[in-house]
């Protein structure tokens, strides 16, 4: 088939590539290059840096706003047989889409968590099990007939990044299915049930951040459903050492940013003692394990953590080369 692509997230690289290797690629319309890093030099995204390096001989095309008249003349005279959509970033208007089949892969199984953070609002929301949809696209957001969709369990373990780039290895053969379908003469579709519409609201840096007092489930899946952006970051507190019943110095802090945690098992010693001894929230009651306590009487154990400056690590090698006193503690909090 003729294809031409709509996308600029990191999402859809895997399904692009797959489309050009088994589809003739027409065109590629993605954002405009954008001011990225500390120097804010102009940065394509993933997707034109991609289309640039392994096709060069296939148009990109940059627009500001997709849907001004000279932008879809410019598109339309592809004529291909269909578009693909995904991560794209704005709306496309019906003078676009007019006569042309258009599917989007959307990270969800809709219609639970329309919007622009469905792998986040997942993972913070306890969801077990999540997927991609392939849609039509329809004037309100993410509201269109749903194509196909694939599964996909959510470990206690995967951080919101992790997801995304298993999610995103999905969406080829989703993507496959729908153009063979649409190829053979017609797409079909089913409605969605409007009475289990969610929303998921896009991220923002505010939003990185933890509260020690609600449980500890709740506080690793904040983590998880946060990593890697905006990233979850905490101040770590050490109080001033103390020696033979002197204390010497001042407390200090620093932001530590806390990267993947898992529940304390209540089989495990360390959960037994957090638990019995009902810390403080956010208190590391075992400097060794990382363990902190949490809400009713619950305990995370501090696994990959990033300090300012240096890469993530795991968290016995941070506290291997700190001096943790007994006492030091995590604050959190919006």
């Amino acid at each position: 088939m003729k294809i031409v692509y709509l996308g600029s997230g990191a999402f859809g690289l895997p399904t692009l590539v797959s489309i050009a290797r088994e589809h003739q690629l027409l065109a590629v319309v993605t954002q405009p290059d954008r001011p990225a890093g500390r120097g804010g030099a102009m940065t394509p995204t993933p997707i034109a840096a991609w289309a640039a390096e392994h096709h060069p001989e296939i148009p990109i095309i940059k627009p500001p706003k997709v849907n001004l008249p000279e932008v879809v003349a410019s598109i339309r005279v592809f004529k291909p047989d269909a578009f693909v959509v995904i991560a794209f970033g704005q709306k496309l208007g019906s003078s676009l889409l007019e006569g042309i089949p258009a599917m989007n892969l959307h990270a969800s199984l809709l219609p639970r968590w329309r919007g622009a953070a469905p792998i986040n609002a997942a993972i913070l929301a306890g969801d077990t099990t999540t997927g991609n949809s392939v849609i039509t696209l329809a004037d309100r957001m993410d509201a269109g007939l749903v194509l196909a969709q694939s599964t996909r369990e959510i470990q206690p373990t995967l951080t919101a990044g992790e997801l995304h780039d298993l999610l995103a290895t999905d969406g080829p053969a989703l993507v496959r299915t729908v153009l063979a379908r649409t190829s053979n003469g017609g797409m079909g579709g089913t409605p969605q049930d409007e009475s289990l519409v969610t929303i998921a609201p896009k991220m923002s840096k505010e939003d990185g951040w933890v509260d020690f007092t609600r449980d500890a489930d709740e506080c690793r899946r904040r983590i998880h459903g946060l990593t890697p952006w905006p990233g979850v970051t905490v101040k770590l507190v050490t109080p001033a050492m103390s020696s033979g019943g002197a204390t010497a110095g001042a407390p200090t802090e620093q932001p530590l940013k806390l990267l993947r945690v898992q529940t304390a098992n209540s089989s495990s010693q360390q959960a037994l003692d957090a638990t019995a001894m009902k810390h403080e929230p956010g208190i590391i009651t075992d400097l060794d394990w990382g363990l902190v306590a949490c809400g009713q009487g619950t305990a995370i154990n501090l696994l990959e953590v990033q300090p300012p400056g240096k890469r993530g690590m795991a968290w016995a090698d941070f506290a291997r080369g700190r001096q943790l006193q007994p006492g030091t503690r995590l604050i959190g909090g919006r």
